[in-house]
């Protein structure tokens, strides 16, 4: 079963609701208010099933809008996800100011598929019906509603003829042949991708006795199932599936294209309004900028000023927005350009949302566009190259260059799929062949770009030889100061790592990083220095020099001294036990196998007994002790140690 979404669109009072019911059996006026004054306020939903010549059940969701130009705010609300319009247009008043409003609004949201709708045709002659049809062929000439192959080519029209159909939702005339288009032309529109994420802007909220909270909305894409959970965007609250109804009708799951209803579990209605979005846990992100290409409408008043503030809608989201053009101070009426969005709160917004601004006072329709990245990053000049590959290339081109701005910090497929909206799957497939050309690299779980992946590479091995330069006293760079300075991700330093190692242009011992066959080189001095300390250690045993003593005996500075001291301890030759001792590793062996001797006789030794066998003073013997028990070599137990 297809499931398609019908939406109205046209001036107020040309029939719109009536036709609907006369359509559906149902009266989409809801509010006592509607009924009152006779007039739709508010969005209204109605439904029905038609045969399909192919034996198929065509499932249509009516989404019906008000005409009036003070509602234009909540028309929009239901207009962003529909698959085919009803354009209605009254033949006793013809074309009138909200007709032409709406038609700008459908054409900018990039819909497609249509019938022109001439109503109330039982209240004019055949002559007057003939002159309206005339002036309505004239009004649509050029757009997806043409009725005749006039239409512009980058519209995607069919071959099919387009008909404006007159009917009369009194007399019931021309309905059948309404219902044959509605099944013609909705058979020809794609279905929704309902393995795509799911995702339902919501436009009713409400309680229902015995149930609880209900929200309503169109599912533009994705499954949702009774028991899933999903978040609220842009709130982030948590809640639970319930129940959902399509049409009316409890259903085990809803699916993109139909009109849904969900009955929800931990949320009340005071927490979710129209405009919010419901998606599953932890997939999307809301954002505050976006960078989008849009369209300045000819009829537009007024030119529109870098940094103007404007009405911003999508899908059933309403907000205001600053607009900064992009190298530019205005566009004109009927010009295009690339531009960055900058709204109050947070919102859920994905690349391909279609978007309708309208003059922020006095407040008009007055142009819109698409969403070209919700995740914008530093504006640079390359971003207006970037912008041109996410209007018009392809979905590889499109990811390959998502990863690439992103350098060599790279970019997770959870990542890749909040910004793009697309599914794990596609995204893995849609990457396979940059994978396998080698155009992309994995580290880890981040995706990078080859060229900035080589360029970090180049890098590395530059800073490890200016390291070499500047501390030939240091066998090496440590691994997270060379991290720290390529500002590297651990998982992308790592795998630079292993690749500059695999190809034999670094060396990485144990935390240090050193370009091959290098290490330290000293001078002569230094290496008669670095004897000299060495043999003042070995031969004072274990009643050691304090260091500051062995440095100021030597013939270079202190800071290359220090520098041969922390070789020496790197190699572990010497060890440090305590801040102010260091000791020769001979002395520390000879006095584990002192230890050793001495546990023949008996299995525990006291501090006095310790300096008796080594013929050390308390303030050696204390911090070795300490040492051994740190070593495993004894274990303290009261004022004695237990040898091990």
């Amino acid at each position: 079963m297809k499931s398609i979404i019908v939406g109205t669109a046209g001036h107020i009072d040309h029939g719109k609701t009536a036709l609907v019911k006369a359509l559906t059996g149902i009266d989409a006026d809801r509010l006592e208010e509607e009924k009152r004054r006779g007039i739709t306020i508010d969005l209204g939903f109605a439904h029905m099933d038609l045969p399909a010549p192919n034996g198929e059940t065509l499932r249509l969701g009516f989404v019906d809008v008000p005409g009036h130009e003070r509602f234009v705010r909540n028309m929009l609300a239901g207009v962003g996800g529909i698959d085919l319009v009803l354009l209605v247009i009254a033949a006793d008043e013809a074309i009138r100011p909200q007709t032409r409003e709406h038609f700008d609004i459908l054409q900018l949201l990039g819909v497609q598929r249509g019938i022109t709708v001439l109503t109330k045709s039982d209240a004019v002659d055949a002559d007057t019906l003939d002159v309206v049809r005339l002036e309505v062929e004239d009004f649509l000439r050029g757009t997806f509603l043409a009725p005749s192959n006039t239409a512009q080519s980058n519209t995607h029209q069919t071959d099919k003829q387009q008909k404006i159909i007159a009917v009369s939702s009194l007399t019931g005339a021309g309905l059948d042949d309404l219902k044959q288009a509605i099944v013609a032309v909705g058979s020809e529109a794609l279905p929704r991708d309902s393995q795509a994420i799911a995702r339902l802007p919501i436009d009713r909220v409400f309680t229902m006795k015995g149930f609880g909270t209900v929200v309503t909305g169109t599912l533009v894409a994705g499954t949702i199932r009774r028991e899933d959970e999903l978040e609220v965007f842009p709130t982030g609250r948590r809640v639970r599936v319930r129940g959902a109804q399509v049409h009316g009708r409890s259903a085990d799951r809803a699916v993109a294209g139909q009109r849904t209803a969900l009955n929800l579990v931990g949320v009340n209605t005071e927490d979710l309004s129209r405009g919010m979005t419901l998606a599953p846990p932890a997939t999307f992100e809301t954002t505050r900028r976006a960078d989008v290409q849009l369209r300045l409408l000819s009829s537009a008043p007024h030119a529109l000023k870098n940094r103007a503030r404007v009405h911003f809608h999508s899908y059933t989201m309403e907000t205001v927005a600053e607009i900064v053009l992009d190298r530019a101070q205005q566009i004109a009426p009927g010009d295009g350009a690339f531009a960055r969005l900058k709204l109050p709160e947070a919102a859920l917004l994905l690349p391909g949302d279609r978007f309708i601004i309208r003059q922020f006072s006095p407040v008009v329709t007055i142009g819109g566009g698409v969403v070209l990245d919700a995740a914008p990053i530093l504006r640079t000049p390359e971003l207006k190259e970037f912008l041109k590959i996410l209007a018009s290339g392809s979905a590889e081109k499109i990811l390959e260059a998502r990863i690439a701005r992103r350098q060599h910090q790279g970019i997770s497929i959870s990542k890749l799929v909040a910004e793009t909206g697309w599914a794990k799957s596609v995204i893995e497939a849609k990457l396979d062949s940059a994978l396998k050309s080698g155009r992309l690299v994995e580290a880890g779980d981040l995706f990078l770009h080859s060229p900035a992946l080589e360029s970090l590479k180049a890098q590395a091995v530059r800073v490890a030889g200016e390291f070499h330069k500047k501390n030939p006293l240091v066998g090496g760079i440590s691994k997270e100061e060379l991290r720290a300075q390529l500002n590297a991700t651990p998982e992308v330093f790592e795998a630079v790592a292993v690749m500059l190692g695999r190809e034999k242009k670094l060396e990485v011992t144990g935390d240090l990083v050193r370009l091959p066959g290098r290490g330290v080189v000293m001078k002569d001095d230094e290496a008669e220095s670095k004897k000299a300390i060495e043999e003042a250690f070995v031969s004072a045993g274990l009643q050691v020099p304090a260091l500051p003593q062995v440095i100021a005996g030597l013939k270079i500075d202190r800071v290359r001294a220090q520098k041969i001291v922390t070789l020496l301890l790197r190699d572990k030759i010497l060890i440090k036990i305590s801040d102010e001792l260091l000791f020769h590793r001979s002395a520390l062996d000879t006095l584990r196998r002192q230890i050793a001797r001495y546990k023949l006789t008996s299995s525990k030794i006291d501090v006095a007994k310790f300096k008796e066998l080594t013929g050390v003073t308390r303030k050696y013997a204390i911090p070795l002790l300490e040492y051994l028990d740190r070593e495993r070599v004894t274990r303290r137990i009261g004022d004695a140690r237990e040898i091990l």
